[in-house]
C-alpha cells in the first residue's frame, strides 16, 4: 500500500503542481505526519521534491521533471506482470514484444514498486490447457492475428466434424478468442452473422489483399458469452436420474461438467449410506453410456430405460469379458 500512496502522491505533485502537505493529506486520507515521511522517501529515492514554507509555501516538484509511470499504481504495474500471459502471447507471435515491454515497464518502476512487480512474475504462472489434454497445434495464429489486427480477410481450408469434412472459406477475422487451452477466431463468412473456427483446424491459409470493416456495435465479449450460452443450451438434450455413492460423487466433480456437477449436489441423499438420487442432463444417451459407465459400481442408472438398458448391456460384457 505504501508503494502505491507513494506513487500517487508524486502523480498529484506532477498533476496539480505545489500542494502543502495538509491538502496531499486530505487527498490520500492519511495523515499530515504520513506525508512528511513520504515526502522524504521520495527525496530519498532521487525524486526533485522540495518544500517551500510560509502560506503560499508547499510541496513541489523540480520545473520541468515528470515520472515516466504517468498513472500506474502499484496493483496496476502487478497487474500489467500477471496479465502478461507469456505462453499465448509467444504463440501469437507477441512473445519478443512482451519481453521488451515488461523490460522497458520495469526500468520505469520505482524501486520499491519494481520490487513488488517481480513478485508477482515469481510467484503466479498461467497454464491455460486443462488436464490430460495437450494445447492445440496452431501454426496459423499468428497469420489469424495478424488479420483480425490489420482487418484484412483470408482465404482458408478449415476441417470440420460433419461432412464434407474439408471446406474452404472467405473469412473476415473479427476477434481472437482463448478458451481452455484452445484458440478460436470469430469470423464473418458471408452469413447473416459471424461464426466461431478452430484455429488449429484450419489446414491452410492465404491472406487476401482485402480489406473489411467491423460494425461499430460489434462486440467481441458480449459476442463469445452468447455464443457460449447456446452451446450450452444445444449440448444437453436429455436428462437421466441415477444413484451415485459419495465416492462417485468425489470421482464426478473430477471430470464432468459444472452443470451436472450441480444437479448432484442438488439431488436427494439417501440414508443410511449417503448415495444421492439426482436428475442429471445428458447430451445422449451414447455420451451418457460412456460417462457414467467411468463410475463403474459407485453410479446406478434408474431412467431413461434405454440408457439403463446400455449400461446393463456394457456390464454383462465386461463381466463376461473377465470371467475368462
Amino acid at each position: 500500500m505504501r508503494a502505491s500512496r507513494l506513487v500517487s502522491l508524486l502523480l498529484l505533485l506532477q498533476n496539480r503542481g505545489r500542494m502543502t502537505a495538509a491538502d496531499l493529506a486530505a487527498e490520500l486520507e492519511v495523515s499530515v505526519r504520513t506525508i512528511y515521511r513520504d515526502v522524504e522517501s521520495l527525496a530519498a529515492s532521487g525524486v526533485p521534491v522540495y518544500g517551500e514554507p510560509g502560506h503560499e509555501g508547499g510541496y513541489a516538484l523540480v520545473d520541468g521533471y515528470r515520472t515516466r509511470l504517468t498513472g500506474l499504481t502499484a496493483h496496476e504495474a502487478e497487474a500489467l506482470f500477471l496479465a502478461g500471459l507469456p505462453g499465448p502471447a509467444a504463440e501469437l507471435g507477441l512473445g519478443s514484444v512482451l519481453t521488451a515491454a515488461e523490460l522497458k515497464l520495469e526500468a520505469a518502476l520505482p524501486h520499491e514498486l519494481r520490487r513488488q512487480a517481480r513478485r508477482v512474475r515469481e510467484r503466479f504462472h498461467l497454464d491455460a490447457p486443462g488436464w490430460y489434454r495437450e494445447a492445440d497445434d496452431v501454426p496459423h495464429l499468428p497469420a489469424v492475428a495478424a488479420a483480425v489486427w490489420q482487418r484484412h480477410a483470408v482465404h482458408v481450408r478449415y476441417r470440420r466434424w460433419y461432412a464434407p469434412e474439408i471446406v474452404e472459406r472467405r473469412l473476415e477475422p473479427r476477434g481472437i478468442v482463448l478458451k481452455g487451452g484452445r484458440w478460436y477466431v470469430v469470423a464473418h463468412a458471408g452469413g447473416p452473422e459471424p461464426r466461431v473456427y478452430r484455429i488449429s483446424q484450419i489446414q491452410e491459409l492465404r491472406s487476401l489483399d482485402e480489406e473489411f470493416t467491423v460494425p461499430a456495435d460489434f462486440d467481441l465479449a458480449g459476442y463469445w458469452q452468447a455464443h457460449a450460452r447456446r452451446l450450452q443450451d444445444r449440448l444437453w438434450q436429455g436428462r437421466a436420474e441415477i444413484r451415485i455413492s459419495p465416492a462417485g460423487v468425489e470421482r464426478l466433480r473430477e471430470a464432468a461438467a459444472q452443470a451436472v456437477i450441480d444437479a448432484v449436489d442438488a439431488g436427494e441423499e439417501e440414508r443410511p449410506g449417503g448415495w444421492r438420487r439426482a436428475l442429471i442432463p445428458i447430451e445422449s444417451t451414447t455420451h451418457a453410456e460412456g460417462e457414467l459407465l467411468r463410475l463403474g459400481p459407485q453410479v446406478e442408472v434408474l431412467s431413461p430405460p434405454e440408457l439403463r438398458a446400455r449400461i446393463t448391456t456394457a456390464a454383462r460384457a465386461l463381466a463376461e469379458l473377465y470371467g475368462r
